[in-house]
Parts: structure tokens; C-alpha cells; sequence
């Protein structure tokens, strides 16, 4: 099926894409796994920064049809997320705390309360299992590192991102003379 415009998996799997996203989210990962060396501010300027291209570059990820559905790994351990949430919850202090409106519960608006530690450690999560199962030689574990990365950004990391950005662009500009936008 050459030249009529069909990609094969191996294309996408090696894609721009692709390999945008493992930057994007290796910067991010190997950021946070420093992040005690950071100050907060320096924190917070990163992660500014990071999370939209994170939450653009997860979103431009292609499509790809898995051949072995059972070639998935996950690698962060509980203890592990436990140690990065501890890192960076010490880390924002009573910045950690912000609320925001959840669009998925239908029955309410009232605000819920969020985490920036426990936002970020979850999203680290799924991008370091991302990145170290596209790292096995094998094809298939390439194709499910993608497609889980997709699945988990549809279903429970880019909705993260958002309410995360939100509330570190709060921190960032506080208003101003008391008077909210």
C-alpha cells in the first residue's frame, strides 16, 4: 500500500509525534525526580511551562492499532509515587491546595478540592510507565507505551493538567488590588 497515503504502525510509532512527546515527557520526568534541588519558584516556573506542552503534545499523538494487547508494563511503584508525592507536596506547601469545578460529576458544580503533589505525581506516573515501556526493543511495547499514553491522556492526565495549570497560573499572577477576573 505504498505511496496511497496509508501509515503502517512502524511509521507511527517513530513519528515526529511521537518522539515530541517522549522529549516533552522526559524533560518533565527527569525534572521532578530533581525537584528537591529546585526551589519553589523555579518549581513553578517548569512546570508553567511544561504542562502545555505536555497537554498539546499528548493530544497530537496518533492513533495506533495495538497487535499484542499484552504487552503492557507498568513500572512506577507505589513507593515510588509515595516518594515523589512527599517530595513535591513538601515542596509546594501550602500551595499545594486548589479547587476546581468537575466537569465529569454531572449532578454538581460545587467546587472539589485538588492537589498540586498529588496532580503532578500522577501525571509523572503515566508518562514515566510511557516512557520506559516505549523503551523495550520490542514493536508491540512501543505500540501499547503510545496507546496507553493516549487512553490515559483522554481519560485521566490531560483533565489533571488543566486543572493544575489553572491553579499554578493563580499562584503565579495572584490578582491584583483584590479584584478577580
Amino acid at each position: 500500500m505504498e505511496g496511497k497515503g496509508i501509515i503502517g504502525n512502524d511509521d507511527l510509532v517513530y513519528s515526529r509525534k511521537v518522539l515530541e512527546m517522549i522529549t516533552v515527557a522526559n524533560e518533565f520526568c527527569l525534572f521532578l525526580e530533581k525537584a528537591e534541588d529546585y526551589s519553589l519558584e523555579e518549581l513553578l516556573n517548569f512546570l508553567q511551562k511544561i504542562s502545555p506542552l505536555i497537554y498539546l503534545k499528548s493530544a497530537l499523538l496518533p492513533d495506533i492499532e495495538v497487535e499484542d494487547e499484552d504487552a503492557v508494563e507498568h513500572y512506577v511503584s507505589e513507593e515510588q509515587w509515595e516518594g515523589m508525592f512527599n517530595i513535591l507536596y513538601n515542596k509546594f506547601g501550602e500551595k499545594d491546595l486548589f479547587f476546581f469545578v468537575d466537569h465529569h460529576e454531572r449532578s454538581h458544580h460545587d467546587p472539589v478540592k485538588g492537589s498540586l503533589a498529588e496532580s503532578f505525581t500522577d501525571i509523572y506516573q503515566d508518562l514515566k510507565d510511557f516512557l520506559l515501556l516505549y523503551q523495550k526493543p520490542l514493536k508491540a511495547f512501543k505500540e501499547n507505551a503510545v496507546n496507553e499514553c493516549k487512553r490515559l491522556f483522554e481519560t485521566r492526565y490531560g483533565y489533571r493538567l488543566i486543572n493544575a495549570q489553572s491553579a499554578i497560573h493563580c499562584i503565579q499572577y495572584p490578582e491584583e488590588n483584590g479584584i478577580i477576573f
